[in-house]
């Protein structure tokens, strides 16, 4: 059974599960992938941290480059977040003739041009499922299964921190700052929750399902976007007088010739299936004109939903090495 080595950037919260179900289902994947898909060495800028959580200590390293110019590793998991370094780790790894899986929004969205061309010119596979909706295999349906629609509008619930705060304030009646320190407290927020709360985070993933569907790309600082710090409790029960609830909806929508896209707090039907999605779920609605009406729903955040997704990539891309 032919052997594919892995180097991961990064020992964090997506890394760490992905590492965990290579490990845990290692005989289950080989099985479905036809190879061996080992991890060779890893990238963590703490390595006490990385060891701390699990991390053998001869895989880790503190040389990205260690990482990225190892000739026996074939794919690279890019999972240190963020718009740099990370896409100079990227694009280095693709010049090296290395695959790359990365579940980083941030860094797509802001470079998905240069990232796919480079892979391209390189002729090597960039593939990022796990940046939109966690383990919700969304983005792979839009590329292969869905690939012979037109895809009309998609709209979506893609930030699990500010749906868990609004469902707390709809169903539990808790005030906003009461919701956030409740959602910060449980893990489905960070101390700074800026990008999620000011709808930020769902603009980069919005830019994305934005390039996959209509291929037409906009930076994500490009997108009119509001975020949720302003509703207030009236705003919910205002809702509720008209039986429907405040989602945060990131949305694109073909009307003519024009596409229509936005970022902000939506008033929704309760009728409509998008309303049922609560807590830190996330669900992305789409409309193709041969398939109609569509909607993948999931856990959009964790180690074990994201890696998973990271996981389904490395397999594909393990299938073709």
């Amino acid at each position: 059974m032919k052997k594919v080595k892995i180097g991961l950037l990064g020992f964090g919260t997506v890394a760490g599960g992905t590492f965990d179900i290579l490990k845990k289902n290692a005989k289950l994947i080989s099985k479905r992938s036809g190879c061996e898909i080992e991890v060779a060495k890893v990238f963590a800028r703490n390595i006490d941290k990385a060891l701390a959580k699990g991390l053998p200590a001869e895989l880790a390293t503190s040389n990205v480059d260690e990482v990225i110019c190892d000739d026996t590793i074939d794919i690279i998991v890019e999972a240190i977040g963020g718009i740099e370094p990370a896409t100079e780790y990227m694009l280095k790894s693709m010049k090296a003739g290395k695959h790359v899986v990365t579940p980083n929004k941030a860094a797509v969205a802001a470079n998905y041009k240069e990232l796919t061309e480079t892979a391209i010119a390189n002729n090597v596979s960039f593939r990022f499922e796990a940046s939109v909706g966690g383990g919700i295999p969304a983005l792979t349906a839009i590329q292969e299964a869905l690939s012979g629609n037109e895809f009309l509008e998609v709209m979506g619930i893609v930030n699990g921190t500010t749906n868990y705060i609004l469902s707390c304030m709809q169903a539990d009646s808790m005030e906003y700052k009461d919701a956030l320190k409740d959602a910060q407290i449980k893990g489905f927020a960070e101390a700074d929750p800026t990008a999620d709360v000011e709808g930020i985070d769902a603009a980069n993933k919005l830019s994305i399902l934005m390039t996959l569907c209509f291929d037409k790309y906009v930076n994500p600082n490009d997108i009119p976007t509001t975020g949720i710090s302003n509703i207030t409790m009236k705003d919910i029960e205002d809702a509720e007088s008209k039986d429907s609830k405040i989602k945060l909806i990131a949305s694109a929508k073909l009307s003519g010739d024009q596409l229509e896209y936005s970022v902000k707090p939506v008033l929704i039907p309760n009728s409509h299936p998008l309303a049922s999605v609560s807590r830190e779920y996330n669900a992305i609605y789409l409309t193709g004109d041969a398939v109609g009406e569509l909607m993948f729903y999931g856990a959009g955040a964790g180690a074990f939903p994201t890696g998973s997704a990271v996981v389904g990539d490395l397999i594909a891309i393990s299938k073709t090495v």
